[in-house]
């Protein structure tokens, strides 16, 4: 096998990279200049290579192990990596408090720069908080209008539950005047949000409960896990820290992950958690679905849009 070096390895974009990892029972190596995870089989150990340089995230589930030269080789490809439990959730372990993310001082400045500029403002942190809501709404009308699949179970924009519910919270975003406010709003829609795609799949007494074990609560859980790796990535790649949230509260250092999963999680994760369900599929199955409609949707590249320009747009900075 041919030696190859980090330095041969052709950046790609973050925004543009395809694979989010999630890994059990295996041994995360280095071999031959590549990072692969080995499993055990009866008659023989196979070895799987991971194509580090369009990979985002690495999730380390049940029974992994990694070593200290494929965490060398994944640093220098600017893959994330987080430990966590069965399916992804909970994560255990992480610097950023959600990853072990790598040690670069070359990423950009400007970005965080920008950031500081308003967050240190009550009121111009609530504008973004704001533009950040009104950014996830926009992005639920485009997947749900685009995707065929969605269609297929019943997922249509112009249904008037569904327009009730987006417009219905589009139009109080410009009237809240806390942040507790926009929460409550935000969550209200979110509920109708699970009460609709309940309905198309034929989930009856559907409750969120991220304890209660069912198959949708447990996709659900799994694929925001997979946001919040895409989430944790795009703020790393800007040089922007966890902990200047915009929305879930300064007391929570990872909660600005949790600001910028939210602008994806209901137009794909959501929906898709119920459809799976429906279809009692595997998790694996789940989250090749969930990964695979990232991707279509180009989820992460809307990620990136939507923090650089809150962070360059100088009307907050007024």
């Amino acid at each position: 096998m041919e030696q190859l070096n980090s330095s041969d390895l052709k950046a790609i974009l973050h925004s543009k990279r395809a694979n989010v990892y999630y890994l059990e029972y295996c041994r995360v190596m280095q071999k031959d200049g590549r990072v692969l995870y080995l499993t055990e089989a009866k008659s023989e150990n196979q070895y799987w290579n991971i194509p580090i340089a369009n990979t985002t995230v690495i999730m380390l589930g049940t029974g992994t192990s990694i070593t200290q030269a494929a965490m060398r080789m994944l640093a220098s490809a600017g893959v994330l990596v987080g430990f966590c439990g069965g399916g992804g959730t909970p994560l255990f372990m992480g610097c950023e408090i959600e990853w072990i993310t790598p040690q670069s001082e070359y990423r950009p400045t400007e970005y965080m720069q920008g950031w500081m500029q308003f967050w240190f403002d009550d009121q111009k942190r609530l504008e973004v908080a704001k533009q950040f809501q009104l950014a996830r709404i926009e992005f639920i009308r485009k997947v749900w209008d685009k995707d065929r699949d969605l269609k297929a179970e019943g997922f249509y924009l112009d249904d008037l539950d569904v327009q009730n519910a987006l417009d219905g919270f589009e139009k109080k975003i410009p009237n809240l005047n806390k942040v507790g406010d926009l929460l409550l709003a935000e969550a209200t829609t979110t509920k109708q949000l699970y009460k609709i795609a309940a309905t198309r799949t034929g989930s009856k007494d559907f409750s969120r409960n991220p304890e209660q074990g069912d198959l949708a609560n447990d996709f659900l859980n799994h694929g925001n896990y997979l946001a919040y790796g895409l989430a944790a990535t795009t703020l790393w790649v800007l040089g922007i820290p966890h902990g200047f949230a915009v929305m879930h509260g300064k007391t929570r250092r990872g909660a600005l992950v949790f600001d910028i999963a939210d602008l994806i999680k209901d137009a794909v994760v959501l929906p898709y958690a119920f459809i799976s369900a429906k279809e009692k599929m595997s998790e694996q199955e789940f989250r090749s679905q969930v990964l695979q409609k990232f991707t279509e949707h180009r989820c992460l590249d809307f990620m990136f849009d939507q923090v650089k320009a809150v962070t360059m747009s100088l009307k907050y900075f007024k």
